[in-house]
């Protein structure tokens, strides 16, 4: 009877753990899934006010992407594109007359991925050369560079990540809008789009003749990708978007400018990053399945008959 009692008492264990686990990962999911539709969501509460080399933001917002979430929930590239060119009407910016195209030319940009793995950096050089003689006119003024990255499915930047690198004085101000589940795998995940703002100096428009260079390194993590025949699962990563925003700071004259600095007809050198990350291959499902019910089955009999062993030790 008493061996009888802790085999019940054992199995009636299992089963509340199991069921526990059950419930815990139904909670998980669903809090993943209702998470995943909340684009737009801000997730670095960096000290932006505070900041000594920070540019104020034209109209209210902090990010150019609160801007497109405010009126948008898609994360469409076409649409998130046909808002940059049409819909993003920055400040009136009277003091810097020209147009910035006039002013920089993209002499070079290029990409590509550092590492191995599922874990890797995505290596940015760019550089402007500054052509206007008129710049030397300009008013006192402080510029940055505003990286926008959209994230293909399957890869993801960390917030807190983001936020180390702030505080190291990397970059200005970062932001992660859309999914920032860091748990959930590719099949259930939606899109990212990572801000970056970069300080690039005071009357950079003024005083780089020689051009303005600028090196990134964003960390980018890969998800779990469903099962592929190869082992490895492709992602693509296109161009980014690239702004530059100045701020003019006279007694007289305090405004903000922003420019789209890339279009179709810029000459860029690179080309679609592909990252292929590590996967489950399918023809391996069959045997890992077996491995796994064998050994599952083998321990939880050993732990039975454990059970029953001591309980007979102890009976005499």
């Amino acid at each position: 009877m008493e061996t009888q009692y802790h085999v019940r008492v054992y199995i009636y264990s299992i089963i509340s753990i199991q069921s526990f686990m059950l419930l815990a990962g139904t909670a998980a999911f669903v809090h993943s899934s209702s998470f995943s539709s909340e684009v737009g969501k801000c997730n670095l509460d960096s000290d932006y006010d505070n900041h000594p080399k920070r540019v104020s933001a034209p109209c209210s917002w902090k990010f150019l992407m609160e801007s497109y979430f405010e009126k948008h929930d898609s994360l469409m590239d076409s649409d998130i594109q046909a808002f940059f060119v049409h819909e993003l009407h920055p400040a009136t910016c009277e003091v810097i007359q020209q147009n910035l195209n006039s002013l920089l030319r993209m002499s070079v940009l290029h990409r590509n991925l550092i590492g191995e793995g599922s874990h890797r950096h995505l290596f940015s050089f760019l550089k402007f050369n500054v052509l206007s003689e008129a710049t030397f006119e300009l008013p006192a003024h402080f510029c940055e560079a505003i990286i926008i990255e959209r994230l293909p499915h399957g890869i993801f930047a960390d917030p807190f990540e983001l936020q180390h690198l702030i505080e190291r004085g990397v970059f200005v101000d970062a932001a992660v809008f859309g999914d920032t589940n860091l748990e959930l795998p590719s099949v259930l995940s939606n899109r990212s789009i990572v801000e970056v703002h970069v300080d690039i100096g005071n009357n950079f428009l003024a005083t780089n003749k020689e051009g303005v260079e600028i090196k990134l390194e964003l960390p980018l993590h890969a998800r779990y990708p469903p099962l592929d025949g190869s082992g490895y699962s492709e992602v693509e990563i296109n161009k980014p978007n690239l702004f530059v925003h100045c701020s003019v700071n006279e007694p007289l004259q305090q405004q903000d400018c922003l420019w789209l600095l890339i279009d179709e007809s810029t000459q860029l050198k690179t080309s679609t990053i592909v990252w292929r990350i590590p996967s489950g291959n399918e023809k391996h499902v069959k045997v890992v399945s077996l491995v796994t019910f064998t050994v599952a089955l083998l321990s939880t009999l050993l732990i039975v008959l454990t059970s029953i062993y001591s309980s007979h030790v102890n009976k005499y």
